[in-house]
């Protein structure tokens, strides 16, 4: 009878250690292929500075492609729901769940060379965005750029009518300004649609030409205009969050503040690579807007910027004055 209780109580141990020990790895849902970017760039050595700084104590295993489910548009409820503790997503998926956040991409709110550090140093403005939720990481993009499969567009006459994927209501709101009709679309449909004619352009920004092939399937890039900003995220899963250490927490708060400036660091130097090389290559063209033209198309934007903050309302024209200091 002894000897049996040992060998239970040895078992009982034995699923606790075991049990522990998977709850010490964090699941990482990453909506993009493993070859993207910002697996090497930010992902991995999030994961990395994870376990360094948790003396291997917590670890994190990135699931690319789609594994722990497909489409970037359910990345926030994966989080919420404990699908994966760690996914990377962009707020302007759920737009109605972070429309403080969105205030960040509106044009002029933001610089490229500033926006993750401006975003940092005002987060507390949006703490309240994020209850169901830990923010670990956040960061302001390279700005979004026009990709057009036929139509070399110098003026909102040239858009006129196009159908044009966005990646946010905001973004949205702006292309139907300039004349057209917005497509909301996950980037990983943006391919396809283009090459088929479902879409005739999309607003996104440079990497896509290479992190997504659509320098196979665009012909012109126009740039030049007052655009969006598109921020990124990394949401942890609340409790998984909560059943950490005081030092465990620190660990991942820094690690996700180091993946804010690296998400933003590979995000411009991707952008500018890809818009780069779709201008060498023959064929294809990048359109630099005279001031004249683009300032044709910041018209028209303007009042964007003004409707929405006026919509948001709370707290929301603080913010855009808070963000664009």
């Amino acid at each position: 009878m002894y000897i049996r209780k040992l060998i239970a109580a040895g078992a009982l141990a034995a699923a606790a250690v075991s049990t522990q020990a998977q709850a010490n790895e964090l699941k990482f849902a990453n909506f993009m292929p493993a070859g993207h970017p910002y697996v090497a760039s930010t992902f991995q050595p999030l994961a990395d500075a994870i376990a360094a700084g948790t003396n291997g104590d917590v670890t994190v295993k990135i699931y690319s492609g789609g594994e722990l489910g497909a489409g970037p548009v359910e990345q926030y409820n994966r989080v919420v729901d404990g699908v994966a503790e760690l996914a990377v997503s962009l707020p302007g998926y759920t737009a109605s769940q972070f429309p403080l956040t969105l205030l960040s991409e509106l044009p002029g709110v933001l610089t490229e060379a500033n926006g993750t550090e401006t975003i940092w140093n005002n987060v507390d403005l949006l703490g309240s965005e994020y209850r169901r939720t830990h923010l670990v990481a956040l960061w302001s993009s390279a700005e979004n750029v026009l990709f057009t499969r036929d139509k070399a567009v110098h003026t909102p006459e040239d858009i006129a009518g196009l159908k044009i994927r966005v990646p946010s209501r905001n973004t949205g709101l702006l292309v139907e300004a300039w004349g057209a009709s917005p497509v909301s679309m996950p980037v990983s449909e943006i391919y396809n649609a283009l090459q088929t004619g479902v879409i005739d352009g999309a607003m996104i920004d440079g990497t896509a030409v290479g992190a997504f092939k659509l320098g196979e399937v665009a012909n012109f890039i126009t740039v030049g205009m007052d655009t969006t900003i598109s921020p990124f995220f990394i949401l942890m899963n609340r409790d998984a969050y909560g059943d950490l250490s005081d030092d465990q927490k620190a660990a991942v708060d820094a690690a996700g503040k180091a993946a804010s400036l690296n998400g933003q660091a590979s995000q411009l130097a991707g952008a500018a690579k890809g818009i780069e090389g779709f201008a060498t290559t023959e064929g294809k063209e990048v359109i630099h807007l005279t001031d004249a033209e683009a300032a044709a198309f910041d018209a028209l934007s303007a009042p964007v910027v003004q409707a929405v903050v006026g919509e948001t309302g709370g707290d929301a024209a603080a913010i855009v004055e808070a963000l664009s200091k």
